[in-house]
């Protein structure tokens, strides 16, 4: 007789959540490789570089785009020029801790061309991290410097002022003015490396 049991195959809680790619996180644990972890949260991003061990993941360094407020930052905390940035400081203070080279590990997350996780992947590879991605991916760099953000703000404040403070309203707020955004992104990388932690 045929048993119509089926059998019951545990999915672990964090693949559940959606939190962790299980076969991902072996691959990349048995090439004893730091992970460069990268968190995108509705108002902050988060960089670590951790070293996985038995009883639990290291973390060897990380920065916080509340670093980048602290710096001088005025801009949005997640766009691309922040996310960049976050990877020049990032990247900056896991070369201070001897990291050579990482690999993304971004979770059950899909990694898009172009988008906030590839400026800040750049970006570690600007402060001299080796990070397995090509340069084609990264967003362009109009994006990245913040040019492409001034240029928009000045023509919209040029052709519908009233849409300008809707669009730029939490910035604007800040008394940041988004037209200057290249300005900030500029002068905050140049403090990043000559040394600002």
């Amino acid at each position: 007789m045929v048993s119509t049991k089926q059998k019951y195959v545990p999915i672990y809680r964090r693949r559940r959540m959606g939190a962790t790619d299980y076969r991902a996180r072996k691959k990349i644990i048995t090439s004893s490789v730091p992970l460069l972890a990268v968190r995108v949260s509705s108002k902050n991003v988060t960089a670590q570089f951790i070293r996985p061990k038995a009883q639990g993941d290291e973390v060897v360094s990380s920065a916080h785009s509340r670093n980048l407020k602290k710096l001088g930052w005025k801009g949005s905390s997640k766009s691309v020029p922040a996310c960049y940035l976050l990877g020049l400081l990032a990247g900056k203070r896991a070369k201070d801790q001897g990291i050579e080279k990482a690999y993304l590990y971004n979770g059950l997350a899909s990694f898009v061309n172009g988008s906030r996780v590839s400026a800040l992947v750049k970006g570690v590879k600007d402060a001299g991290v080796d990070v397995p991605m090509s340069d084609e991916v990264a967003p362009s760099q109009d994006r990245i410097t913040g040019k492409a953000t001034a240029e928009y703000a000045k023509s919209l404040l040029a052709e519908d002022k009233e849409k300008y403070s809707k669009v730029f309203s939490g910035l604007i707020k800040t008394g940041f003015k988004p037209e200057e955004y290249e300005e900030n992104a500029s002068a905050l990388k140049q403090a990043i490396l000559k040394g600002a932690k």
